[in-house]
């Protein structure tokens, strides 16, 4: 096994490497494009805003090479948001590797933006829930900080309800994407990661 981790200039590099180092699996960050598709699974992480993590990738290329990617890849809070088409923080085109747009969170009264804290991930239907990227984590706990969110159905996985119903997890394909943060989610974190390496 072979994993990448893509450079998208997130702070949370160091703590993605840590949770991929107590599964056992190194976790190099790069943006070399060899290296990357020699590699058996890929990772987009990302914190912070759309439009800077989009003008990082375009910056080393990363926004041309990742569509033409073929194996596994699983981006994470604002990574798997740059998966999308489009994204109103910042009004940025995206990698569009899954159809829809990234909207903002809406406050409603008892309801704060941004969603912080642990919820529970429910899959959409009983053949989401059968999908290998859910084993042992529907209906369990992860991890969330975020004001923005795909709210569309298409390719839902898993959803979580913070005044609203949003995709926690959605996969089309070899592309997948996981709106909490697994590397500070424990054990479902720890799990949803080994069940992407698994593939």
């Amino acid at each position: 096994m072979r994993l990448v981790l893509l450079d998208s200039g997130g702070a949370n590099l160091g703590s993605v490497q840590a949770a991929f180092a107590r599964l056992g699996v190194e976790a190099p960050v790069s943006s070399d494009a060899q290296r990357i598709r020699a590699a058996t699974h890929v990772l987009l992480p990302g914190v912070g805003a759309a439009a800077p993590a989009m003008a990082r990738l375009r910056a080393n290329g990363l926004d041309r090479l990742i569509p033409s990617l073929s194996q596994p890849l699983l981006g994470i809070c604002v990574g798997m948001q740059l998966l999308f088409e489009h994204s109103v923080e910042g009004d940025v085109a995206c990698l569009g590797l899954l159809p829809g747009r990234v909207e903002g969170l809406p406050e409603t009264p008892g309801v704060r933006v941004p969603h912080m804290g642990w919820n529970r991930l429910q899959a959409v239907s009983p053949e989401a829930a059968m999908h290998p990227l859910l084993a042992g984590v529907d209906g369990r706990h992860a991890y969330f900080v975020h004001g923005y969110a795909y709210r569309g159905t298409t390719n839902t996985l898993a959803t979580c309800t913070h005044g609203q119903p949003f995709a926690a997890i959605a996969a089309r394909g070899r592309v997948m994407g996981a709106q909490c943060h697994p590397e500070r989610s424990a054990t479902t974190g720890a799990r949803l990661l080994a069940n992407f390496l698994s593939l």
